[in-house]
């Protein structure tokens, strides 16, 4: 194996270098640099400074890689930046100090003494500077010798003072073996790049807004304790920058094409991109702190908002959905073009607020907006809804994503916003913590003042669709005192049959659950009573809620069979269940329980139907008239109808019904109530329906799969 030696100053190189990066050697020299420092007071702009510096490295690195130049236009654009008079003025002022600095730097790398010699009386000169304004202005210093040089080799062709200088420099010798100089420019121009990256993280730091981190702050004290170091080996880096662009005059091609300077700049720019990386760290720490601050600001902002009284609804909405005027917020499903917020001003206003899976809720509610525009004049038209996306930031917007918003998006006729990322954190967290958003959709009601008058209104308008119009708190309690427990009630709205049949006095049986095995001895055994008993009987499957395979297999051997009437949409049956769930919710909210209110125990008898594995059925007269239960029970009540036919004379079925069900009715059962999807209130003590025990709490996680 071939041993490679090293030439003696590779090897005094790598010693120094390990002296220069140990820990405790770092503490002398970090001594020594915070003794010069001695700031009086003055404050430097320094980022459009350090703009220009970087404007240079721009200009001189094309003719280190052999590229294009740049544009026209961007040489016209970065005129603009630096032609204001307020940096204009600002050179004027620092022109002298940066001379003195290139001069002292020209001087003391030219006889290529020691570089931390040479940084030491750099920061001598600079001690009356912020730690940034030091940095910046020794990039400046260093960036005048190092355009120099590259603008004397760019022009030397061309340009006959040019050519006279770099006769003088030496500069077309070393032109000439720029091939094997390239490694040493690659190396050079790695470095310049890293100063360049750590000095701007520093200049980044100087403009963090105090309003929101102060240095005492841990993030910002721990960045600013390291910033000196940074600062230090920036200015120890272009020293030795300084010391190879100046070495290259005069020297043999055996000394440029020494790979001991290449070496030495990659170890800097190994050291200097180490502390970028950490700055770096510390910097997204300050901003992370910065954001929670502000977004802690403007959530107590959107509290006071709403708990103030205001003249129209616009403070409200801008501070909901886009704060400035500088572009349209909304997007207008019905004309599909971008609008202000002005067009809801003083209108009552639904916030639609949901994820992307509200493909039910969207099908129903579209459904019914239609339905209540199709008479703008009429008073229940008299709204506006606008859909507020709640996206999960830290999931990145994906062109998948992105394409299930815009379909989603594109089918909703009223106003969205126009774009998820408007939504500000600060809003997701009002709306989750304060109106209680988790997963099921929410619609919030703001009156032309902006007030808040119903925390969701979907539960009203699954119930009684536009009819609930103003939507407030009042006026579905005032709904509630009109309504009493009736079919009607259970089915309004989802199939026109029902109501007919009604009308037309026919029996009504409506069953569901998921066996299918029972679903067919069921309608068998309810077909023969009904023709043993003489009564026009009509039967309707209603499936399960959370409506998956298995009830949508259910649907078609029904339709195939024959066995009775079912919703073949499944978005009905979905439907059917979620205003039952509503009804809960509406009612829990104005504080009914099954102690207190009949409906209340009706309907919680039929969610505790649907929790449970097996099939149920309701069997209903008119309006009002019903008898219900479980599969099993009312299964063995119609095969025993021989023994309770004598009762069912005409017009007293259902009571009959009902009598032999009590029989039946046994004081041992269990029922499992599972329940709705609750927005944040989940009630501490709830009673069965059948005997007013308390039931027992559990919490139940279920998925689509059946």
């Amino acid at each position: 194996m071939a041993i490679t030696v090293l030439p003696n100053k590779m090897q005094q190189l790598i010693k120094s270098d390990r002296h220069m990066f140990s820990t405790s050697d770092d503490s002398v020299m970090m001594k020594q640099i915070e003794a010069t420092h001695a700031p009086d007071g003055r404050e430097i702009d320094a980022k459009p400074l350090l703009q220009l510096v970087e404007d240079i490295w721009r200009q001189a690195k094309p003719i280190i890689d052999g590229t294009v130049h740049d544009t026209q236009a961007q040489m016209d654009a970065f005129a603009d930046k630096t032609s204001h008079s307020g940096f204009t003025g600002m050179l004027e002022a620092l022109a002298y100090s940066i001379q003195r600095i290139s001069c002292e730097i020209s001087y003391k790398c030219t006889g290529g003494g020691d570089a931390h010699a040479t940084t030491l009386t750099l920061f001598n000169m600079l001690s009356s500077y912020t730690w940034d304004a030091k940095v910046v202005l020794a990039l400046a210093a260093f960036a005048t010798i190092y355009g120099e040089f590259w603008l004397v080799t760019q022009l030397y062709s061309t340009n006959r003072l040019a050519k006279s200088v770099a006769l003088l420099k030496q500069l077309p010798e070393i032109m000439e073996h720029s091939d094997s100089l390239k490694h040493r420019f690659d190396a050079l121009n790695n470095l310049i790049k890293a100063m360049l990256d750590v000095t701007k993280c520093i200049v980044e730091f100087k403009e963090l807004p105090s309003h929101y981190i102060t240095s005492d702050t841990p993030a910002m004290s721990m960045a600013l304790t390291h910033i000196p170091t940074a600062v230090y080996w920036t200015i120890r880096s272009l020293v030795t920058c300084a010391t190879q662009i100046i070495g290259l005059t005069g020297y043999s091609h055996e000394y440029m094409s020494s790979t001991a300077e290449v070496w030495e700049l990659s170890s800097l720019a190994h050291k200097v991109s180490n502390i970028h990386g950490h700055l770096t760290k510390q910097l997204a720490i300050c901003y992370q702190y910065i954001d929670e601050k502000r977004h802690m600001e403007a959530y107590q902002t959107l509290v006071r908002l709403f708990e103030a009284n205001h003249l129209d609804n616009m403070k409200i909405l801008k501070a909901l959905i886009y704060a400035k005027d500088d572009l349209q917020p909304l997007y207008d499903g019905s004309t599909k073009k971008r609008v202000n917020l002005e067009v809801l001003r003083r209108k009552i206003v639904l916030l639609l607020i949901s994820d992307l899976d509200i493909s039910e809720e969207l099908d129903i509610l579209e459904q019914m907006y239609r339905e209540s525009r199709h008479d703008p004049t009429r008073l229940e038209s008299q709204y506006e809804i606008v859909w507020i996306p709640i996206l999960d930031r830290t999931t990145p917007l994906t062109d998948a994503y992105k394409m299930q918003f815009d379909k989603l998006q594109s089918m909703m006729p009223w106003y969205s916003v126009h774009h998820p990322s408007l939504v500000e954190p600060a809003v997701m967290k009002y709306i989750k913590e304060v109106w209680r958003f988790t997963k099921k959709p929410l619609l919030v009601v703001l009156d032309p003042q902006g007030k808040v008058v119903c925390r969701n209104a979907l539960h009203m308008i699954w119930i009684w669709g536009s009819v609930a119009f103003p939507f407030t708190s009042a006026r579905e309690e005032a709904l509630w005192k009109e309504e009493s427990w009736k079919l009607e009630l259970l089915v309004d709205g989802i199939d026109q049959n029902i109501l007919t049949w009604i009308s037309g006095g026919k029996y009504i049986c409506l069953y569901g659950g998921e066996d299918m095995e029972w679903i067919q001895k069921f309608t068998m055994e309810a077909r023969k009573v009904a023709r043993d008993a003489g009564i026009p009987l009509e039967m309707v499957y209603v499936g399960k809620s959370n409506p998956k395979e298995r009830v949508r297999k259910n649907v078609t051997t029904i339709m195939v069979d024959k066995l009775s009437h079912c919703w073949a949409d499944l978005t009905s049956i979905w439907f059917f269940w979620v205003r039952l769930e509503s009804m809960w919710h509406s009612k829990m909210q104005h504080g009914k329980t099954v102690e207190n209110d009949v409906i209340m125990q009706e309907i919680m008898t039929m969610l505790s139907f649907d929790g449970s594995e097996q099939g149920w059925a309701v069997i209903s007269r008119g309006s009002a008239e019903m008898a219900k239960a479980k599969g099993d029970t009312i299964l063995q009540c119609l095969t025993e109808f021989d023994s309770w036919k004598e009762n069912a004379v005409p017009d007293r079925f259902v009571p009959a019904l009902n009598e032999h069900l009590h029989k039946l009715h046994t004081p041992h059962h269990c029922n499992r109530l599972i329940l709705p999807g609750i927005t944040g209130h989940i009630p501490e003590r709830v009673v069965c329906a059948d005997c007013g025990r308390p039931m027992e709490k559990f919490i139940m996680y279920r998925c689509c799969i059946d």
